[in-house]
Order: structure tokens, then C-alpha cells, then sequence
């Protein structure tokens, strides 16, 4: 076991003395793993909102480390997300992407992302996870990684929906003028973005509001929106920001599911609690009914 993961063990049995010390019991039996380079608020922001969940038993899970790409000192934002971490004492190991082999990452990329993965999982031994979150993590991750932990990572899409970033998703829902779109948390695997989907929701984008901002672009191609209003245009913001509204909700409900035995990955395939293999666990309504209860708050 590596030193930093000693340290960061350590930090996880004092913590379990200070809960029990005050009288709380640790019950949960599902453990997280937290892949995060903490690269700016939106990541903060995820895992307190995962955080304050399991805090307050909507979920019953811990997590057992967070892992970063980044080391203290490299950027503000990444600092701030460790400050973070540290004040929610949860065991925290750092290994800069950066600072590693910098001369094979520029010759040999693939093999770089090998070595570097090695070294993460070394110093993961001895944690305990049961599934592993990609929240905000910008490294792709290895075969090897992909095998040893079961991990998930969202993409701004419903299965079968647009591939890429989500701007390049949104811009082809307006080229192929889509009705509908989603959001899904998907399962790592080592073609990138290529994993089955493990849950996902969608909504409509047609009717009220978005029907007049349709209107606005009809008869024009995506590339003459994109030259005259990027990201500006209407439509294209009012998608993201229905979408952006359903991933945080989808993110600490799929994690709920897994804890709760709801969905689960065996042997690469998804499975519902029965253990039937599934093309994704919906969770629209679920999602649905969260959205409604934060925009009536």
C-alpha cells in the first residue's frame, strides 16, 4: 500500500472514531470511490451536493477516498476543491497528471496513460469501493483502470443521442431537430464515451418554451447560427440550461439506485435489482420530481 494511501486510511479510521465518539453509527456498507481534478465550482458544487445527501441518509453510502489529478499548489480552483474535501475529512490523495514522466506523456501518450494509471491504482490499494463516480476527472481513463473498478461518468445525452461535449450534442439536436434529449451516466469502459448506458432520463424539447426559438432558426443551417450567434442563440441555451437542471439530480439519484441495489454492473452488463440485464435504468419521473421540488423552493 502506498504511503499516501496509509495517510489517507488513517484519516478514515479517525473519522469513524470521531462519529462513533459522538454517537453516530456508521451503517452505510456501500463505498464510493471520488475521481474528481477538481478543476473548477462545478465540481465543488457536486460533491456537496452528494455530500450533504449522504449527510443527510437520502443516500446510503460513504465515500471512501477522492482522488486528484492535481496536487496542491497547482491551481486556485483545485486548491479550493481540496479545501473542501479536507473539511468534510474525507481521506484525500493527490497525484499530479501533470508532474508524471512529462517527457513520455509528450512522446508516447498511450503508454504514459499506462503508467500513470498504474501508479493511481497503487496507491488506491486498500480502499474499499463498491463503484467508482468520474466527476469532473479530465484524464481518460486506461483498460486496465477500467477493469480493476467499476466506474461511471455522465455524458449531456439520452442513450443513442449525440456523442462529443455537450455543445457539440446540442448543436447536433439542432441540426437533426430533434423532439427530445437527455442525460445518461454511462459506464467507463476504454473507448471513450462508449460505455452502455447504466441510467439516464430525457424530457422534450418541443412545446412551450421551446417552440418559438425552433421557429427563430427555421430555414437556417446549424453552421450559419453557430457563425451569426454561437452559443448566444436561444435555443442552444435554453437546451442547456433544461439540461443542466436534470445532471446534478441524475448524478445523486444513480448513485442511490447503485446503494440501493436498484441497478448494478456485473461482468460489464447493466442488471436491475433482479439481476435481468437492462439497456439502462430510467430515472425520467425520479428526475422529474426533483426539478419540481427545487424550482417550487
Amino acid at each position: 500500500m502506498g504511503e499516501k494511501a496509509q495517510e489517507a486510511l488513517k484519516l478514515q479510521f479517525d473519522k469513524r472514531l470521531r462519529l462513533e465518539f459522538r454517537g453516530a453509527r456508521i451503517t452505510s456498507e456501500y463505498h464510493l470511490g471520488w475521481f474528481s481534478t477538481g478543476r473548477d465550482k462545478a465540481a465543488r458544487d457536486l460533491l456537496k451536493v452528494v455530500w450533504e445527501d449522504i449527510r443527510q441518509g437520502k443516500i446510503k453510502a460513504e465515500i471512501s477516498f477522492v482522488f486528484s489529478n492535481r496536487e496542491p499548489g497547482e491551481t486556485r480552483e483545485s486548491d479550493r476543491f481540496f479545501e473542501l474535501v479536507k473539511g468534510y475529512h474525507l481521506p484525500l490523495i493527490c497525484f499530479s497528471s501533470r508532474k508524471f514522466q512529462p517527457q513520455r506523456r509528450s512522446e508516447a501518450l498511450a503508454q504514459w496513460r499506462l503508467q500513470y494509471d498504474r501508479e493511481v491504482m497503487r496507491q488506491l490499494e486498500g480502499f474499499q469501493t463498491d463503484l467508482c463516480v468520474l466527476a469532473g476527472y479530465m484524464l481518460i481513463v486506461g483498460r486496465e483502470m477500467c477493469q480493476r473498478y467499476k466506474m461511471i461518468n455522465l455524458h449531456p445525452a439520452a442513450p443513442g443521442g449525440p456523442t462529443g461535449t455537450w455543445q457539440e450534442v446540442i448543436w447536433k439536436l439542432m441540426e437533426d431537430k430533434a423532439e427530445r434529449t437527455g442525460a445518461m451516466m454511462h459506464l467507463v469502459t476504454p473507448e471513450l464515451d462508449k460505455g452502455p448506458a447504466v441510467t439516464f432520463c430525457t424530457f422534450s424539447i418541443r412545446g412551450k418554451p421551446f417552440d418559438q426559438h425552433w421557429r427563430e432558426v427555421e430555414g437556417l443551417s446549424v453552421e450559419q447560427v453557430k457563425r451569426e450567434q454561437g452559443e448566444n442563440n436561444p435555443l442552444f441555451s435554453l437546451i442547456r440550461k433544461h439540461g443542466l437542471a436534470k445532471e446534478f439530480p441524475l448524478i445523486t439519484a444513480t448513485i442511490k439506485a447503485f446503494s440501493e441495489g436498484r441497478v448494478r454492473v456485473e461482468n460489464g452488463k447493466i442488471v436491475d435489482g433482479s439481476g435481468a440485464a437492462i439497456s439502462g435504468y430510467d430515472l425520467t419521473l425520479e428526475i422529474d420530481k426533483i426539478v419540481r421540488r427545487k424550482g417550487s423552493e
